[in-house]
């Protein structure tokens, strides 16, 4: 097979073309190599890439290992980046930060041993907003990282260099994290996917507070929705070091399943609540007849619930936790220096909260949880979109107005994904076409609580009914 063959396959052809013998884990390796080193000085998407000559040695070996009858899995020799934000034995994890500039764990995170499991070669980083805070992957470390649809703008965050590297093809499959969007917002400015798996769906071990009010997940992105499946099949399960993480189960998405009579609602911009750049809503709005001609009813719905309350409890709970997780950093003023003014914001508001402030926003969002829970009694899926702004100048490091309307913090223009967060459900987010520049952007595609097979069953036939992902960026 040539380079571009290889490289354009999807995880799962590339598995296949792998284990048949069409292609070498050797030849993969120089293909995706070879694609880095064309591509990725303008992207940035790629960061601490390890030396070529031990990869290659590495993918010699597991042609070996398959030569003599035995695969790893079904990621046996693929090149895989992780999010630096994920530990990883021997690759430097600078969390987007000087201070971890040059540090370089000893040990793998868990969904980094499972990913090894099957097969894959970690290759290096994928690049991410410092500490992973805010919706644009730029920091001190490694710079800003651009979408492939047009270099002068964003990737989106904080997974954007998963995404970007997704997107120009110098990664057959990636993942993620996703505390505010961080598996979505860059989906929708990469035109890839992205999942939010369900709370707990994916363990998650060497962080501390296991117990805490989580928020975050790790998840998958890929190119496809089976790669993306096929991605989260081997990052979930259950694993003892994390009490709150699911029992393994499977979600592999289920092709031609039947849709007639299954209702959604389109929650668009929450009865006005939400700004969007012009052209975002109804780009993503245009998406819903796909879903009518798989036999779905598609309904208009605004919430009945206090979006400004949901709001406000979702910045205490973010900030209370951010000024727990930093709060020794902060206390350092060497250190403190090295911080960016958004996160030092976080902490000195975060180290302000009283427990009654953490206390009332946790029972809002039990609150929000109730009334999720009212709408599923209705719909089987909600849609939302997945940003509200197009990708924007890569120069920026965020939008501090949207259709007029002051975006009061760093974070604001990011709010139409805090509803599924702070509820902790399974979303799937999908692309929704080009704006007239040619600018991507996408839906968040909401399941009920648990029913991550059932947004994959969804997301699979809305990808089958659309092109969008076949859009290549012209690189």
């Amino acid at each position: 097979m040539q380079a571009d063959e290889i490289t354009g396959l999807s995880a799962m052809l590339l598995s296949e073309a792998i284990h048949d013998g069409r292609a070498s884990c050797v030849e993969v390796m120089q293909a995706y190599l070879a694609r880095i080193e064309k591509l990725n000085p303008a992207i940035n998407a790629i960061v601490s890439l390890r030396d070529a000559d031990t990869l290659i040695a590495e993918a010699t070996q597991r042609d070996r290992e398959l030569a003599g009858g035995t695969s790893q899995g079904w990621m046996h020799g693929m090149p895989i980046a992780i999010k630096d934000l994920c530990e990883v034995t021997g690759i430097r994890c600078t969390y987007g930060s000087p201070l971890f500039a040059d540090f370089v764990p000893d040990r793998d995170e868990a969904m980094v041993e499972r990913i090894r499991h099957a097969g894959a070669i970690v290759i290096g980083k994928t690049n991410t907003p410092e500490q992973g805070m805010g919706s644009q992957s730029y920091n001190p470390v490694h710079g800003t990282t651009k979408t492939p649809y047009d270099l002068s703008k964003t990737a989106g965050g904080s997974s954007g260099g998963a995404a970007a590297a997704l997107a120009a093809h110098l990664l057959p499959v990636a993942d993620g994290s996703d505390m505010m969007g961080s598996l979505r917002n860059p989906a929708a400015f990469n035109n890839v996917v992205g999942f939010r798996p369900s709370a707990g769906r994916i363990p998650n071990v060497l962080k501390p507070e296991l117990f805490s009010s989580r928020l975050s997940t790790l998840g998958p992105m890929g190119r496809t929705v089976a790669d993306t499946a096929a991605l989260l099949a081997t990052q979930a399960g259950y694993d003892p070091r994390d009490p709150m993480s699911l029992p393994t189960e499977d979600l592999t998405p289920q092709a031609g399943r039947d849709f007639s009579g299954v209702r959604i609602a389109w929650l668009g911009d929450l009865g006005g609540y939400l700004p969007f750049e012009p052209g975002v809503l109804d780009l993503c709005r245009s998406t819903l007849p796909v879903f009518e001609r798989l036999g779905c009813t598609v309904e208009d719905v605004v919430p009945d619930f206090d979006m400004a309350d949901l709001w406000q409890s979702w910045t205490t709970l973010r900030s209370w936790l951010t000024a727990n997780a930093m709060r020794d950093t902060y206390g350092d003023p060497a250190k403190r220096a090295k911080v960016k003014q958004d996160i030092i914001w976080e902490i000195e508001r975060g180290l302000d909260m009283t427990g009654r402030e953490v206390h009332f926003a946790s029972k809002r969002r039990t609150a929000w949880y109730h009334y999720v829970l009212t709408l599923f009694e209705r719909y089987d899926y909600l849609i939302l979109p997945s940003a509200q702004v197009f990708p924007f100048d890569a120069e920026t490091p965020w939008p501090k107005d949207i259709a007029g309307q002051t975006m009061d913090t760093y974070h604001r223009w990011m709010e139409v994904v805090i509803g599924p967060s702070m509820a902790g459900l399974p979303v799937a987010a999908m692309p929704a076409g080009f704006s007239e520049q040619g600018l991507p952007n996408g839906i968040q595609i909401i399941g009920r609580p648990l029913a991550d097979k059932a947004v994959l069953d969804m997301a699979l036939a809305y990808e089958a009914a659309t092109d969008w992902l076949t859009i290549r960026p012209k690189l």
